[in-house]
């Protein structure tokens, strides 16, 4: 029995969710397609084709984060909102049009600020309190129903900035992914073989990552958002599951659905960093703020206790930080210096800022 037939087999015993609502038929699907010929590879040492070192496709990319209508989301999307039009148009950009994928089933304040698709959240108690399997259906709903100009699309979060101009990082078929440490398939196996048969192949087949940032055609992603959807929403209603994988689940879910459909993706750590871990921002793309950042007045990092200084996102989760934010004492990593400045001009140039 082929891949191809193996998936479709496995697929059609998850016991999948039919759900009714608002007479919207909810049908947690898979569209099956040809499974991919290309011999395994671990991307992070090894290009396909023999390839050593990547090269841009020459394309642009469709950048589509999902958020929702929460004032810490909104703060988040307008500051990443401004710097996405700082960067589109500086050479090396391949970045074509920005949708921000609104999962709340309603229109908010920012429709006329920034460009907003709006889609069905999940029915009520599907995403049993994990706000972020509604990242998922989002994007199917959004493939199915949006009309994008782009071949590509990067999928983002409301808490990147783009710090450098970002051209497109697929080569030659292969979607571009930035690898997380805490990502580890091969850990779970045990976990992992519920949703990845053996017939399948290796555990390692499993890329280490999540959904976003990644840069794919839409073709794949086409076939790989169903996916993602049926598995994340089984992981999530098993107990072992749920307990192994946590706050990073749907993040296994994405990687799982890719395997399942024989995508692999090239594995680039220069595509984003994240502060106060990583110090630099040359040569990187992309700031995911997502960690707080405290410090004492003398610039040692006070992680795990508030510093006398500190920047952290959700500080402000009902309410956007203020204007003009104190910048971090000498000796702070320069990634931190960047991001507090970043965050001023966006702050300092976008109208109503804390008051819309």
């Amino acid at each position: 029995m082929g891949k191809a037939s193996s998936l479709l087999l496995f697929l059609l015993g998850f016991g999948f969710f039919v759900v009714t609502y608002n007479l919207l038929t909810l049908i947690v699907h898979n569209r099956s397609g040809a499974m991919s010929s290309s011999p395994l590879l671990d991307p992070v040492v090894q290009m396909p084709n023999g390839k050593t070192k990547a090269a841009s496709t020459p394309a642009p990319f469709h950048v589509a984060l999902t958020a929702t209508d929460a004032p810490y989301n909104k703060w988040q999307c307008r500051i990443m909102y401004y710097w996405y039009k700082q960067k589109k148009a500086l050479p090396g950009s391949d970045m074509g049009g920005f949708t921000r994928i609104l999962h709340s089933g309603n229109r908010d304040s920012l429709m006329d600020e920034i460009p907003t698709f709006v889609v069905d959240p999940l029915p009520q108690g599907l995403d049993r309190g994990y706000v972020v399997l509604n990242r998922p259906w989002a994007f199917v709903q959004w493939l199915e129903r949006a009309t994008i100009e782009e071949d590509y699309v990067l999928m983002a979060e409301p808490d990147h900035v783009f710090v450098n101009p970002l051209p497109n990082l697929a080569v030659g078929g292969y979607p571009a992914a930035f690898p997380f440490f805490y990502i580890t398939p091969e850990k779970y196996e045990n976990i992992v073989r519920k949703y990845y048969p053996v017939e399948m192949g290796p555990v390692s087949n499993i890329d280490p990552i999540g959904n976003s940032p990644v840069i794919i055609s839409k073709e794949s992603l086409e076939k790989i958002a169903p996916t993602w959807m049926n598995v994340s929403l089984t992981m999530k209603n098993d107990p072992d599951t749920d307990k192994a994988f946590g706050w990073v689940l749907e993040m296994y879910g994405y990687a799982v659905a890719s395997a399942l459909h024989g995508v692999r993706h090239i594995l680039r750590k220069d595509f984003m960093i994240q502060p106060p871990w990583d110090l630099s921002t040359e040569g990187k793309f992309i700031i995911h703020y997502t960690y707080g950042c405290d410090y004492n007045m003398k610039g040692e990092l006070t992680y795990g206790k508030i510093g006398e200084w500190r920047f952290d996102k959700r500080s402000h989760l009902r309410r956007p930080p203020p204007r003009n934010i104190s910048m971090p004492p000498p000796g702070v990593p320069e990634s931190v210096e960047t991001l507090v400045k970043m965050v001023n001009e966006a702050t300092a140039n976008i109208p109503n800022w804390e008051t819309l």
